[in-house]
């Protein structure tokens, strides 16, 4: 069998529950179906948002706070939470986990990439499962909502580090639909999209969550970026994590934006 690596990222929404408590049996879902996928012969690697949601659910907050500093300590209290939780939930299946926080100031040269490409290339090497996320705590591009800050982009830019085959990100929505589904109940669900264009992206609605910071918009980008460079990525409702067989199995289960190159 061909061995192919995968980038998972999941976002916020699919971690917890709308009051910001962690999702305890999403989560351990979706740490059973990347382990057994894992021992089918598949390279995974997790980019994994979060922290500032755990944090906030950890200390009884149920909405995203403004304050720059605020969000950066919740982000710190969070993010020992939901590595702690991962490393319980895929020791649970015999999968040892690392992590690795990234600023954009250590993927912003050729060097510093090679840098990072070699450390994740080591860990798969050892059978060991990647997480990455975002140094919110000290890196607030994401935490002020600009979009290269986004865990979305960040998956896409670490799939073209790492040479990725494919992109998956797991959120709160089946895929893209031609008008938002949340306000229109006869909206159609698009399955494959040959190219992203302007049509496309002016489909995407924002964020449907409070916890997070992305939504529709972020994700487009991200597939722009990654299937630009060769990348097929599907955006894939992260409630449903079984539905990642349905990826690795050659169907469409979400919307799958095709490579260019």
């Amino acid at each position: 069998m061909n061995r192919t690596k995968t980038v998972v990222k999941v976002g916020t929404s699919s971690l917890t529950y709308e009051n910001g408590k962690i999702n305890y049996r999403q989560i351990e879902a979706l740490c059973k179906v990347i382990c057994d996928l894992h021992n089918s012969g598949e390279d995974i690697l997790l980019v994994s948002s979060g922290a500032v949601g755990v944090g906030m659910g950890k200390m009884g907050l149920s909405r995203r706070p403004n304050d720059i500093k605020k969000k950066q300590a919740l982000a710190a209290l969070g993010q020992c939470e939901l590595m702690f939780m991962y490393d319980k939930l895929f020791g649970e299946y015999n999968h040892n986990v690392a992590q690795i926080l990234l600023t954009y100031d250590a993927i912003e040269t050729e060097s510093k990439r090679e840098n990072i490409y070699n450390t994740i290339d080591e860990l798969l090497n050892m059978d060991i499962i990647p997480i990455i996320n975002e140094n919110d705590t000290v890196a607030v591009d994401e935490l002020e909502g600009k979009n290269i800050g986004d865990n979305d982009m960040l998956s896409a830019i670490v799939s073209r580090i790492v040479e990725a085959d494919r992109l998956v990100i797991l959120t709160d929505i089946d895929g893209l639909y031609d008008s938002n589904p949340r306000e229109n109940p006869d909206a159609q669900k698009i399955s494959v999209v040959e190219k992203i264009n302007r049509e496309i992206l002016d489909m995407a609605a924002g964020s449907g969550s409070n916890r997070g910071t992305g939504g529709m918009v972020t994700k487009l980008q991200a597939a722009d970026y990654a299937t630009k460079r060769g990348i097929e990525v599907h955006v894939v409702n992260g409630s449903k994590p079984k539905l990642l067989y349905d990826v690795f199995e050659g169907k469409a289960p979400g919307t799958v934006f095709r490579a260019q190159i």
